[in-house]
């Protein structure tokens, strides 16, 4: 994919003509009334000679739009882009600044993966963002390639919490509102910034921040202290195994967040989870370790392009794999060979490497992934396998990847057996013997 290309996934959103490289936004936000006001300061730099470019903001609305300060910077609002029009033109190689001021309601959006981004819980809110539904929230270029720093500045009513993307500062209560500010340097997608606020409260998890394992906040109603507690005991053992399987973890930070609400899914963000109170019970261990795993796969080692989301879901779900293996229960072969018997029953109908933008979230995708790791796992032999995921994992650490970058690695530790094995799993539609 050339840099000035639309991601054929999601043709509607992101400008390639320029690059992010920060967002500072501050936002207010009044959980009562759902009310948002945020400005948001973009630092880019141009692809190509700019006369005219676009952010995209859905449900919001703009109020003022200066670039590099210019108060005269004209700018047209549309239903999913705000289309900026600077004073002068700006040079192909040159950075600039883009400041927004906006307000409003924010909502889920409507996609063809119904309603994603910011969402009114209960008593607080969340963001799901993937794939599209950052612009829900802030104005930005959303795209997955386009990965940036990020400082948020998150204003809300004494009494709730914020959890998000970066490092928390110590909250500031003023005048019935707190505020806390995260920071992160990490280049980070903007599906992948997240805004979480409930009346929670933040303690570091037992048997974390020691040892290379990272501290691990976790952020949840007080009432459930307990089911969180037994939910995530084997979180530290979690991280353990994966940096022994994949290398040592790749974020600077590692928070878990828990609403009161039901979830439909949990969903990971950059250095963060989110998971519904019914996400505490034994059976979800499963998902725990499954959004653990996406620090590594999806959020460190990331997306240029939305076809090859196997990637991310298919290293995550056999990251469930590794991890049942090495906790004693049943074992990666054994998975492989029961997930193999249900895929063999269905249609034999998906590409695994280019599945289509309607069915790039199904359940072939992440288990038809999982099964070729393990596929080349049998051909290769552990060593040489956990040794290439760690080389996977440290030569694109918080780098953009494509699936011919993985061949190339495939094939340099195994030779045309394995690139062929390889291909015959993510490139044909016949699901490949098992074993």
């Amino acid at each position: 994919m050339t840099e000035l290309a639309h991601d054929p996934y999601t043709p509607q959103s992101g400008d390639p003509t320029f690059g992010v490289e920060s967002y500072d936004l501050r936002i207010g936000y009044r959980v009562r009334t759902n009310r948002l006001e945020g400005v948001a300061t973009l630092e880019a730099v141009a692809h190509v000679a700019l006369r005219a470019f676009t952010l995209d903001l859905v449900g919001l609305r703009a109020t003022r739009v200066r670039v590099n300060g210019e108060a005269r910077t004209s700018y047209r609002p549309g239903p999913r882009k705000l289309r900026v029009v600077p004073v002068a033109p700006i040079a192909a190689g040159e950075r600039f600044t883009v400041e927004v001021v906006y307000a409003g309601q924010p909502a889920p959006r409507r996609s063809r993966w119904g309603t994603i981004g910011w969402e009114e819980l209960d008593d607080g809110a969340l963001v799901a963002a993937q794939p599209t539904g950052a612009p829900t929230w802030f104005p930005c270029n959303d795209r997955p390639a386009d990965r940036a720093r990020y400082r948020l500045e998150i204003t809300t009513e004494d009494g709730y919490e914020t959890a998000a993307t970066g490092t928390p500062s110590a909250p500031v209560r003023r005048g019935g509102s707190v505020t806390t500010t995260f920071a992160s340097d990490t280049p980070t997608a903007t599906y992948l910034a997240a805004v979480h606020i409930g009346r929670y409260r933040t303690t570091p998890l037992t048997g974390t921040g020691v040892a290379a394992i990272p501290t691990v906040r976790v952020s949840a109603p007080p009432a459930l202290r307990s089911a969180v507690a037994a939910a995530f005991a084997d979180v530290p053992r979690m991280l353990r195994v994966f940096a022994e399987a994949f290398g040592p973890y790749p974020q600077t930070d590692c928070a878990l967040v828990v609403t009161e609400d039901v979830l439909e899914i949990p969903l990971e963000a950059q250095g963060l989870a989110v998971f519904g109170s019914n996400h505490l019970a034994p059976a979800s261990q499963r998902l725990v370790a499954h959004e653990l795993a996406h620090q590594w796969f999806g959020n460190s080692v990331g997306l240029a392009r939305w076809e090859d989301i196997w990637l991310n879901e298919g290293f995550a779900c056999y990251a469930e794999w590794v991890w049942s293996e090495a906790s004693g229960s049943t074992s990666a072969g054994a998975l492989a060979a029961s997930h193999h018997a249900r895929l063999a029953a269905q249609p034999q109908d998906l590409v695994l490497a280019d599945p289509g933008p309607d069915r790039m979230f199904d359940d072939v995708v992440y288990k038809r992934g999982a099964l070729t790791l393990h596929a080349l796992r049998t051909l290769l032999g552990d060593e040489a396998f956990f040794r290439m995921l760690r080389d996977w994992t440290s030569t694109h650490r918080h780098r953009t990847v494509v699936t011919d970058d993985f061949r190339h690695l495939v094939a340099n530790a195994g030779g045309a057996a394995a690139a062929a094995l390889l291909s015959a799993w993510i490139d044909r539609t016949p699901l490949p013997p098992f074993g």
